[in-house]
């Protein structure tokens, strides 16, 4: 297959369901996850090298934790500190879910320091995903619920407009956010997608406020305005582009993460990168990834 894409495949690792990828302005690195073969990965663009940190479970998301230099992660078996070379340290979280069949997928931090987590009905049964909130204090607190795989998080540069799907719907939402409280109000459609590949998976937003989605099953990335105009859409090597990222020293490029899970033969041998690192040049620059407070 010959795909007309203005991606770059910049590490073919193959990873099985690659996600959560964060850009690390402190150490110019792109960190990111493979949920299936759990492990929490520093990839280099400058030596194109990428250092893996086996996890003893699955590993939905994470955040940087500046306090120690480590990281807060999202794992099946709860939410746990790690310290800087990724290994847990201190459980800080029981899993809120019966880890047989939910964990945790797609999460990051507010610009407070606040620091969200969403789960996922591995059976897709029912809606009984949800959002979490994990304060600096340590509080946690359930924030919406009723989905089945909660994706697509997000806050505008100025922060007080959060953005979540659910995967499934197709629908990207809004909502107004009191950075004074963490508390997400005022639900309303941001996008709603209709082709059966218009699944809104991990995202970013630049600073011009522009919402950034990789389309699971889709093979693309698209970009979205402020006020939810479709701007723009880029074919991806990949059927199972996840999430999005803005990095490198001027923040202007954009790396997506992808899966090779489920794919058949066939589609594999037309698209060998799959479960790969993509990027490409952009002319909006990103917003530096808040860490955890706490």
């Amino acid at each position: 297959m010959t795909l007309d894409t203005p991606f770059t495949c910049v590490l073919d690792v193959k990873a099985s369901l690659g996600e959560c990828a964060l850009w690390s302005v402190d150490d110019q690195a792109l960190w990111w996850v493979d949920i299936n073969a759990p492990s929490l990965n520093r990839f280099d663009p400058r030596t194109a090298s990428n250092t893996s940190i086996a996890l003893p479970d699955a590993i939905g998301c994470f955040a940087f934790r500046p306090r120690d230099g480590g990281f807060v992660l999202a794992m099946r078996s709860g939410v746990w500190f790690a310290d800087r070379h990724g290994r847990p340290t201190r459980r800080i979280v029981e899993p809120p879910f019966e880890p047989a069949h939910h964990r945790f997928n797609d999460g990051r931090c507010d610009r407070q320091g606040r620091f969200y987590a969403g789960t996922m009905n591995e059976l897709r049964d029912a809606p009984s995903g949800a959002l979490f909130r994990l304060d600096p204090d340590l509080s946690f607190t359930r924030v919406i619920d009723s989905m089945t795989i909660s994706n697509g998080l997000a806050w505008s540069p100025d922060g007080r407009t959060m953005y979540h799907a659910d995967t499934p719907t197709r629908t990207v939402n809004a909502f107004d956010y009191d950075t004074s409280t963490g508390t997400p109000a005022h639900s309303r459609v941001f996008a709603r997608f209709s082709a059966e590949g218009d699944r809104p998976d991990g995202c970013t937003v630049d600073s011009e406020g522009c919402y950034w989605s990789a389309f699971y099953r889709g093979g693309k990335v698209v970009r979205i305005a402020p006020d939810g105009r479709l701007l723009a859409e880029y074919p991806v090597p990949a059927m199972c582009p996840t999430m999005c990222a803005l990095g490198g020293p001027d923040l202007r490029t954009l790396f997506v993460t992808s899966a090779r899970q489920q794919r058949s033969d066939e589609e594999l041998a037309q698209l060998p990168q799959s479960g790969g690192i993509f990027a490409m040049r952009v002319d909006v620059p990103g917003v530096r990834e808040p860490s955890f407070a706490g």
